[in-house]
C-alpha cells in the first residue's frame, strides 16, 4: 500500500473514518471541537482581526462553524452568526455545537457577509448532493463579487468533494481548512482554484483506520512511488539501463519524436533510439548525438527493430500521423512485449477502432502499457465514458487494460484494478507546444529502467510538473529535459 500521508479520501471514506474513530472510544462532538479550535485557531493566526460573518449550514460543517465562532468571540473578535434553517431542527454533535454558542443566531439571508472584513464558510461540507441555489446561491454570488475574503470549512459551499466539480455555484475561498486528509476534490480542478491555500489539521482521528479503509486514491509525491524510483547503482552500465525506443514520424513531423527522446534519455534510460522512417532518416540525424537513430520502414521493419530485447520500452505517438500505418506500428510494437507508451497520433489512429487496440493491449504477448491522452485525444478512444475527471480516467484504465495518464493541470494516472493518482504540482508554464512529448519521453525512459507502469507514469508526470516548475515563465518544450537534472537532484536528496 502506498504511503498513506498522501492519501485522498473520498466523501464516503471520510465519514467511516469518523464513524471508526468514534466507534474506538472518541465522541463526535470532540472530534467537532477540535476541528473548530483548528478553524478559529488558523483564522487568528491568519488574517487581522475585524468584522467576521460565520455561516453555518445545518450539518457537521455548520457545527464546525458555530465551535469556530464561539472561540473567535471568546478571543475578543467581533462574531456575527448565521444558521441556514431553524436552530431547533439541528441534531447530534451540530445540535450540541449550536447549544455551547451563547450568541445570537441570525437567519442566513443573501447579505450576510455585509459589513464583514471576512466569511467563515461553513454552509455546506464536501458531501453535497444536490445543486445550490436560493439564498445560499444568491449570497454566494455577492461574496464573491464583492472578492471578500472567504475561509472554507472542509471545502468551499457548492464544491463536491469527491469529484471537484461546482454544484450551481461556489464559495472562491482564499483559504481552506480540511481535517485529517485531503480529498480528491481539493486537488481536481475547479476545486484546486477555488479552495485557495489548503490546510489539513489533524482532529484525532484514531490510529489505523486507514488500514481498514484502505484508500486508492493519492496526490501525486514522492513519498507515494519513492520506493519504485530507480536509482543509480555504482556497478550500473548503460545496458543494465534499459533502451528506450521512440518512433519519428515522417520529414516535417520530427520535432516531436526527438523531444520525446531527449526526455527519455534524461530521464535515465541508458540509451535510447529513434526509429525513423527512410525519408526523415537524414534530418533526424543532423538533430541527434547521444540519441541513436535506426531506419524502419513499416510494421514488419519494427518488429524487427525489437525483435532485440535489450530495446524493451517504446513510444510511439508523436508527430507519427494518423492513419493505418500508425496503426500497424502500434499494433506490432505491442507483439514484441516491449513496455509500451502510447500517445497523441497512437491513439487518434484508433479512434474508429478503439477495441481493436485495447484487445492488443490485453493479449498474452503484449507488455506493460501507458495511455496519455489529452482531453480531446480521450474523447476520441472513450467516447461513450462520462463524468468528473477521476472517473473517467478509472474507467478509461479498466476498459483499457492500460495504465491512463488523462493530462491537464490535475492530471490523473489510474490504474485498471482502480488505483489513481492526481498530480498537483504542474504549473501553466506547461502549457506549450510539444510540453506532452516530453512527458511521454520521460515515462518512456523511467519504464525502460524496469519501473512498473503505474509508478512510472506516476513519477514522469510529476517529474515533468517540476521540471516546469524550476524554469517558469517562458519555458518552451526544449527546455524540459535539461531541467530534470536540478530536479533528480533535489529528489534525490528528498529519497536519501
Amino acid at each position: 500500500m502506498f504511503d498513506t500521508r498522501h492519501a485522498l479520501l473520498t466523501v464516503d471514506e471520510m465519514s467511516r473514518s469518523d464513524r471508526l474513530t468514534i466507534e474506538r472510544g472518541r465522541p463526535g462532538i470532540v472530534l467537532m471541537e477540535n476541528a473548530g479550535r483548528i478553524v478559529a485557531e488558523t483564522v487568528a493566526a491568519r488574517f487581522p482581526r475585524g468584522p467576521v460573518s460565520v455561516l453555518c449550514g445545518p450539518g457537521n460543517n455548520g457545527g464546525d462553524g458555530f465551535i469556530a465562532a464561539r472561540l473567535l468571540r471568546d478571543w475578543g473578535w467581533s462574531v456575527s452568526l448565521f444558521l441556514m434553517g431553524e436552530r431547533e431542527r439541528l441534531t447530534g454533535d451540530a445540535a450540541e455545537a449550536a447549544h455551547r454558542w451563547a450568541g445570537p443566531i441570525h437567519p442566513l439571508t443573501a447579505d450576510a457577509a455585509a459589513g464583514a472584513a471576512f466569511v467563515v464558510d461553513g454552509i455546506f461540507g464536501a458531501g453535497l448532493s444536490r445543486d445550490v441555489n436560493g439564498v445560499a446561491g444568491e449570497l454566494i454570488r455577492r461574496v464573491n463579487e464583492a472578492k471578500l475574503r472567504v475561509v472554507a470549512i472542509d471545502v468551499p459551499t457548492g464544491l463536491d468533494g469527491d469529484t471537484g466539480e461546482v454544484r450551481g455555484v461556489a464559495f472562491e475561498a482564499k483559504l481552506t481548512i480540511t481535517f485529517f486528509r485531503k480529498k480528491p476534490g481539493h486537488v481536481l480542478f475547479p476545486g484546486r482554484a477555488l479552495c485557495g491555500e489548503i490546510v489539513v489539521g489533524e482532529i484525532g482521528t484514531a490510529d489505523g483506520v486507514l488500514d481498514e479503509i484502505v484508500p486508492t486514491i493519492f496526490e501525486n509525491a514522492p513519498a507515494v512511488w519513492g520506493e519504485a524510483f530507480p536509482r543509480l547503482r555504482v556497478d550500473g552500465h548503460k545496458y543494465s539501463r534499459g533502451h528506450a525506443v521512440v518512433v519519428s514520424g515522417g520529414p516535417s513531423t520530427t520535432g516531436a519524436a526527438r523531444l520525446a527522446a531527449r526526455g527519455a534519455l534524461r530521464a535515465g534510460s541508458g540509451l535510447v533510439t529513434v526509429a525513423s522512417p527512410p525519408n526523415a532518416v537524414a534530418i533526424n540525424a543532423a538533430q541527434l548525438t547521444a540519441i541513436m537513430l535506426k531506419p524502419f520502414a513499416g510494421a514488419d521493419s519494427l518488429t524487427k527493430l525489437l525483435e532485440d530485447k535489450r530495446k524493451n520500452a517504446c513510444l510511439i505517438g508523436p508527430g507519427a500521423g494518423i492513419g493505418p500505418s500508425t496503426r500497424e506500428n502500434v499494433l506490432a510494437a505491442l507483439l514484441s512485449g516491449a513496455a509500451m507508451v502510447l500517445d497523441a497520433d497512437a491513439l487518434t489512429s484508433f479512434e474508429e477502432i478503439p477495441r481493436d487496440l485495447f484487445v492488443a493491449i490485453k493479449g498474452y504477448f503484449a507488455g506493460p502499457t501507458v495511455l496519455t491522452p489529452h482531453e480531446g485525444e480521450f474523447r476520441r478512444i472513450f467516447p461513450n465514458i462520462s463524468g468528473g475527471k477521476l472517473a473517467r480516467a478509472r474507467a478509461a484504465a479498466a476498459e483499457s487494460g492500460a495504465i491512463v495518464v488523462l493530462k491537464g493541470p490535475d492530471t490523473v494516472i489510474a490504474a485498471p484494478e482502480g488505483r489513481a493518482i492526481v498530480n498537483s504540482n504542474a504549473g501553466p508554464e506547461l502549457a506549450t507546444a510539444g510540453s506532452g512529448d516530453v512527458l511521454g519521453g520521460i515515462i518512456l525512459g523511467l519504464l525502460a529502467q524496469g519501473v512498473p507502469a503505474f509508478e512510472a507514469a506516476a513519477i514522469g508526470v510529476w517529474l515533468h510538473g517540476e521540471a516546469g516548475r524550476h524554469f517558469g515563465p517562458g519555458l518552451i518544450s526544449e527546455d524540459l529535459p535539461d531541467m530534470l537534472p536540478a530536479v533528480l537532484r533535489e529528489l534525490a536528496r528528498t529519497l536519501g
